[in-house]
């Protein structure tokens, strides 16, 4: 079942304002559980991280800042 676009948009806002913030808390958290790494590898963690969260939600982005495809003009 596809989400509509008010559902994405809706669904993607969430995400944003609430879903991030904890994600980010948690991946600063797992970090820090970790001994001190060099300051590379602690940036490759960050930034893979950082890029970690993006992939199983990319289809739900797609397309929210366009025009509403549902709404005929």
């Amino acid at each position: 079942m596809a989400l509509s676009y008010r559902a994405r948009k809706r669904l993607a806002l969430f995400i944003l304002v609430i879903g991030l913030p904890v994600y980010i808390v948690l991946a600063v958290t797992l970090v820090g559980l970790i001994e001190r790494p060099s300051l590379w590898l602690e940036l490759a963690i960050y930034i893979g991280l950082g890029l970690l969260w993006i992939f199983p939600l990319k289809k739900v982005f797609l397309g929210v800042g366009q025009a509403d495809p549902d709404q005929g003009d």
